[in-house]
């Protein structure tokens, strides 16, 4: 029998000998060339090497049964637990081991293992969740980059929890298409917060104008968030600014403002508890009586109601065609319901400032376009 004089022959064979052989009994193994005797004391001598001293007789073992469905369930699992670059292969491939086996090696292992296992072909949902959850930064980055992921949304999110300091992970984060509205907010908050820290920023600008300046971006950025947030993605991205304490009177002004009218109405769903078409049939065509108290039950006090009634019926009016008209008008006509540019006060200064933002977006904007002519 073959096997048997492989048995003999292997205690005295030199390393890259035996490593030659191991590919080339696994290779019969897997490939059902043998016949039921031969297999079993084949399946026997695969086991036995799994003792050998060399790791590359087991990294040669490895490579050859780590694609195999075939393969010889005790002698995968022995190789998976081996040294990293002999599991890394196994781990990596093979379609024997389950998802438990593979997240107790993701809890246990180096970051080497864990980014070969974000890195598998296929990643269950329950399996990337475990990664999302234990693993380092650079397994994370690995994660995301792998299109053959299932990653739900609350592990994006847990990712963008853990590591949303980190620059790699919030880069990859960012880059893919599949990450929710709610994560791509935090992750804007994350980097605002690193960057009022960071020392050159504050040599700069000193502390409180860093605060300032950072959270003024923060609220711009989530504005275009919103804009290119899908509208069945905007009752999360909702409930999460409110969670964090962002979906302020302030910021729901700024964005009627800037047009985001079905951001507005989820806002209004969330805030009121009240039925959606209801809510969407009321900006859309709702008398001020109506409107008042629904704003009422948002919680919105009586000061800005004017304002967000005036803008509501011009962007009705741009919605219906009898109109063209942007940030910078629709803020303008704002403060005229307040009373003008002389007027003082918190809410005449937010509008203000909205409506200056439109002004330079619009002159940059226009300056771009002459210079690309």
């Amino acid at each position: 029998m073959v096997v048997s004089h492989f048995l003999r022959w292997i205690d005295t064979a030199k390393v890259g000998e035996r490593a030659a052989a191991a590919t080339a009994l696994a290779g019969a193994y897997v490939g059902r060339e043998l016949p039921f005797e031969d297999r079993c004391a084949a399946e026997a001598a695969l086991t036995l090497l799994l003792d050998d001293p060399s790791p590359k007789v087991r990294l040669a073992l490895a490579e050859a049964l780590s694609l195999s469905a075939n393969a010889p369930l005790q002698i995968i699992a022995a190789l998976a637990a081996d040294q990293p670059d002999v599991a890394g292969v196994v781990l990596a491939r093979s379609p024997l081991l389950t998802d438990a086996d593979l997240i107790d090696r993701v809890a246990s292992g180096p970051v080497v293992i864990q980014k070969l296992i974000a890195d598998r072909p296929a990643v269950s949902m329950s399996l990337a969740a475990a990664i999302a959850e234990v693993a380092e930064p650079e397994a994370c980055v690995a994660l995301i980059g792998n299109y053959g992921a299932r990653i739900a949304s609350l592990s994006f999110m847990r990712m963008a929890e853990r590591f949303g300091h980190d620059a790699g992970v919030r880069e990859a984060l960012i880059a893919d298409p599949r990450l929710p509205s709610d994560c791509r907010h935090l992750l804007l908050v994350k980097l605002g917060e690193a960057l009022k820290t960071a020392p050159l920023v504050l040599a700069l600008m000193g502390a409180a104008r860093a605060e300032r300046v950072t959270r003024d971006a923060c609220v711009k950025a989530s504005l275009t968030l919103i804009e290119g947030t899908h509208a069945v993605e905007h009752a999360a991205l909702v409930e999460h600014l409110r969670l964090r304490g962002d979906l302020t009177a302030s910021f729901i002004i700024r964005v009627l403002a800037h047009g985001k009218i079905d951001f507005f109405g989820a806002a209004l769903v969330v805030l009121t508890g009240r039925d959606e078409p209801r809510v969407r049939a009321l900006l859309a065509g709702g008398q001020d009586v109506a409107l008042r108290a629904l704003l009422r039950s948002a919680g919105l006090a009586e000061a800005t109601h004017a304002i967000i009634l005036r803008a509501l019926k011009v962007w009705r009016e741009v919605a219906n065609g009898r109109r063209v008209a942007g940030a910078q008008e629709v803020s303008w006509l704002m403060l005229r319901e307040l009373g003008g540019q002389a007027t003082e006060g918190e809410l005449a200064g937010l509008v203000k400032s909205i409506h200056l933002d439109a002004l330079r977006e619009n002159a940059r904007g226009h300056a771009l376009a002459i210079a690309a002519a």
